[in-house]
C-alpha cells in the first residue's frame, strides 16, 4: 500500500508538471509548435544525460531494441508537436483533455500490435471515451477551432502510439532513462533543421519561459517514470487525469479561459470512461 500511496504522489506531481508545460508553452508567445518542442526536448535530453551518466548504466540500448526506440521517438514527436500546436490554439483544458486520450489509444495500439487482449468493458470504455472526445472537438464547420482540435486529438493518438512501445521495450528490459533520453535527443535532431530554417526570433523573456517548459516536462517525464515503478498503471493511472483540473486552473488564472459546456461534458465522459476503466482492471487483477 506504502508503494501504491508513493505511486498516487508521483503520478499527481508529473500530471501538475505537464500542466505547467503546457502552461509555458501558451505562455511563450506566437512562434512554431516545433521550435517550441526543440526547446522542450533540448532540456530534457540534458537531464536524462546526466542521470545516465551518473547511474553508470550506459547509453547502449539493449539488444534488438532500436528498431522500437525509433518508433517510440517517431511517435512521441508527432504527439509533442500536435499537442503544442493545439496548446496555442485551444482552451488550455482541452488540449490537455485530448492529449488524454493516449490511455484509450494505448488499448487500441496494444490490441493491434501486442497481441493483448481487450475485453467487451474496455472497448466500451474506447468507444465511450471516443464519443466524449467528439464534445471537445465539436466537428462542424462552424467550429473555427476545428483543425486545432482535430491536431490535438492526433497529438492523443501519437502519444498513444508512443506509450505502447514504452510498454514493449519495458517488457523487453531498457531502462525507462535511456528511453527518455533517446526520445529526447532524436526529437531534437528531427526538429533542429526546422529551426535553423524557419527561425523565429525569441527575446530574453520567451527563452526563459521554453527552458522553464522545459524543466517542466522533464518533471513530469521522470515523475511518472517513478509512479509506474512504484505500481501498476491499472492501479494509479486515473489519477493522471487530475492534469485537466491543474490545466482548468492554470487557464483560468493565467489565461481567463473558462471551457463551454460541451468542452465539460466531454471531459466528464472521458474521465468517467477512464474510472470506469481504472475500477474494472483492479476487479478483474482480484479476481485473478
Amino acid at each position: 500500500m506504502e508503494r501504491r500511496y508513493k505511486g498516487i504522489i508521483y503520478i499527481i506531481i508529473s500530471a501538475f508538471c505537464f500542466a505547467l508545460m503546457n502552461a509555458f508553452v501558451r505562455l511563450s508567445g506566437d512562434m512554431p509548435s516545433i521550435q517550441k518542442s526543440l526547446f522542450r526536448n533540448l532540456v530534457a535530453a540534458v537531464f536524462a544525460f546526466v542521470i545516465l551518466a551518473k547511474s553508470g548504466e550506459g547509453f547502449k540500448w539493449e539488444k534488438g531494441n532500436f528498431p522500437l526506440l525509433l518508433l517510440r521517438s517517431f511517435m512521441g514527436t508527432i504527439g509533442i508537436i500536435c499537442n503544442f500546436y493545439a496548446v496555442d490554439h485551444l482552451v488550455l483544458s482541452d488540449a490537455s483533455m485530448l492529449n488524454k486520450m493516449s490511455p484509450f489509444f494505448v488499448i487500441i495500439f496494444s490490441y493491434i500490435f501486442l497481441k493483448e487482449r481487450v475485453s467487451i468493458v474496455q472497448a466500451l470504455c474506447v468507444i465511450g471515451a471516443f464519443l466524449g472526445s467528439l464534445f471537445v472537438i465539436k466537428p462542424s464547420f462552424a467550429n473555427v477551432n476545428l483543425f486545432a482540435a482535430s491536431i490535438g486529438f492526433l497529438g492523443g493518438l501519437g502519444a498513444g502510439a508512443a506509450y505502447t512501445c514504452v510498454r514493449r521495450l519495458g517488457q523487453k528490459g531498457e531502462k525507462g532513462s535511456r528511453i527518455v533520453f533517446f526520445f529526447s535527443l532524436f526529437s531534437c535532431l528531427v526538429c533542429l533543421p526546422w529551426y535553423i530554417f524557419d527561425y523565429h526570433p525569441m527575446t530574453i523573456r520567451q527563452l526563459l519561459i521554453l527552458v522553464l517548459a522545459g524543466l517542466s516536462a522533464a518533471g513530469g517525464q521522470f515523475a511518472i517514470t517513478a509512479a509506474y515503478s512504484y505500481a501498476p498503471g491499472k492501479e494509479i493511472s486515473v489519477y493522471d487525469y487530475s492534469q485537466i483540473i491543474f490545466s482548468a486552473l492554470l487557464g483560468l488564472f493565467i489565461f481567463g479561459q473558462i471551457p463551454d459546456h460541451l468542452s465539460i461534458l466531454g471531459y466528464f465522459i472521458i474521465c468517467l470512461m477512464a474510472v470506469l476503466m481504472f475500477l474494472y482492471n483492479n476487479k478483474r487483477n482480484k479476481i485473478a
